[in-house]
């Protein structure tokens, strides 16, 4: 496992920008079985392995690393699917650069290894051979209600129904996967991946319950009296707002939605056709991955230009590092350091243009914390067809969480204790729903932990 001498990082390849702009198919290939190798062999097995601790999930990942440079694949897969409900997606999607890579000790000096790209090698190379996760054929007589079907519920799921528990599942969509089949482009996840995934689950024993509204279709009284034990994977979907003049005007969209009807219209679906911005100049305010999601989308659908504005500077800006480049790559402008003032309407109350003001980072103070203070007296104006806000989301409090005695904080979070439980004691949460909009990875560290303590105070 001294590789890195020979051999060096291998990104895997990513189709020509102009073919790839042409559809929403992911832009990276699949690395081939002897690079995947390679790259493994890299490890230097660390005794404290930093990416393994980085790791929301805490994957074994020097372990999994070390069977496929050995060709023992089998293991690999069964290691990869042990820690994670969803390797194949955690590969394509988490930022690794942040994460499990960004912490790799050859990073210094050597490049990491490309630890996500052979995440998802495992996982597709075993589906081609025929393997699959383990799951529980004995059957308990208890039952689990999830509600949402996010990365949260489906990480949940998995964990449940590997003991043996029944799990029912409600997601008010007519798609299962959250944001992973709404919200996150296909270009970055193919959503046959996503599919692949809940039919595993359903195949397992996951009574997958579609276009069923907790509290519309049926009301969470029926459900708690019905089910052992509750868990809440509910997200966070209520956008931001700009608080600016005319954020609600024709031709102003929030970002999720503007995802969520383009990925319908990708599915063949009715769709608002507000989303159709070919031929429009477009502007993108945030600069965290569902802004990045938001531009490369809007390339995608032939907008004449596509900018995207931050406040702070590119250093800062939280978005993944990756995803930042390949946006570059594909043609979007990114400015920096400005904050949007005022959206400028017609008298059909359609966007014609959106004035920004110029912003400054404050000297970082002692935790290494800058300020974002705006430049007064040098407003400038940029021309606009579309607006696209991409400001963070927060919390829809459904009306059951009162009525269950389920304590929220002040940011509208449902509280839970150190076994992922609500006040309500039989009702877990976890995902967005406790956190505040976040990560995938943090979601599935959630739904597998929560996972965890209801198996331990059911069996």
């Amino acid at each position: 496992m001294q590789g890195f001498i020979d051999t060096e990082r291998v990104e895997p390849t990513k189709r020509n920008v102009l073919e790839r702009l042409k559809d929403f198919n992911e832009i990276y290939e699949s690395l081939d079985g002897e690079d995947a190798k390679w790259q493994a062999n890299r490890c230097v097995q660390c005794g404290d392995p930093y990416c393994m601790n980085k790791c929301p999930l805490h994957n074994f990942i020097p372990q999994w690393l070390k069977k496929v440079s050995e060709n023992d694949f089998e293991f690999a897969f069964l290691l990869s699917n042990h820690s994670s409900p969803f390797p194949e997606i955690m590969g394509r999607v988490c930022p690794h650069d942040r994460l499990c890579e960004g912490d790799c000790t050859l990073n210094d000096g050597f490049g990491a290894i490309t630890i996500g790209a052979i995440e998802t090698y495992i996982s597709e190379e075993g589906f081609k051979r025929g393997l699959k996760p383990d799951f529980s054929i004995q059957k308990t007589d208890k039952r689990v209600a999830i509600i949402g079907s996010g990365p949260a519920g489906l990480s949940c799921a998995t964990y449940l129904l590997r003991a043996g528990i029944n799990v029912d599942m409600f997601e008010r969509a007519d798609m299962a996967g959250g944001l992973l089949t709404y919200g996150i482009p296909g270009f970055k996840l193919d959503k046959d991946v996503v599919k692949r995934r809940v039919d595993i689950l359903v195949e397992a024993g996951l009574n997958l319950k579609l276009n069923c509204e907790v509290g519309s279709n049926i009301s969470f009284e029926e459900i708690d009296k019905n089910y052992d034990a509750i868990f809440l994977g509910i997200g966070a979907t209520k956008p931001n707002s700009a608080n600016v003049k005319n954020e609600n005007s024709n031709g102003v969209i929030q970002a999720i939605e503007f995802l969520t009807e383009v990925q319908k219209k990708n599915f063949n679906k009715q769709y608002l056709d507000k989303v159709d911005v070919k031929g429009k100049n477009v502007v993108v305010i945030g600069g965290g991955d569902t802004a990045m999601d938001c531009v490369r989308t809007s390339i995608r659908l032939g907008a004449l230009s596509v900018k995207c504005l931050y406040r702070r500077d590119s250093y800062n800006m939280p978005g993944s590092k990756k995803e930042y480049k390949n946006a570059i790559e594909e043609g979007v402008e990114f400015v920096f350091n400005v904050s949007p003032k005022e959206i400028v309407v017609d008298n059909n109350n359609c966007v014609k243009s959106i004035i920004m003001q110029k912003t400054s980072l404050t000297q970082a103070d002692s935790k290494g914390r800058q300020k974002c203070e705006v430049v007064e007296g040098n407003d400038y104006e940029i021309e606009a067809d579309i607006v696209i806000l991409s400001l963070g989301f927060s919390q829809e409090i459904p009306e059951f969480l009162k009525s269950s005695n389920i304590e929220c904080d002040s940011s509208g979070n449902i509280v839970i204790n150190s076994e992922f439980a609500t006040t309500n004691s039989k009702i877990y949460a976890g995902g967005d729903c406790r956190r505040g909009a976040d990560l995938v990875v943090t979601a599935a560290f959630d739904g597998r932990e929560a996972a965890k303590s209801i198996i331990k105070k059911l069996i």
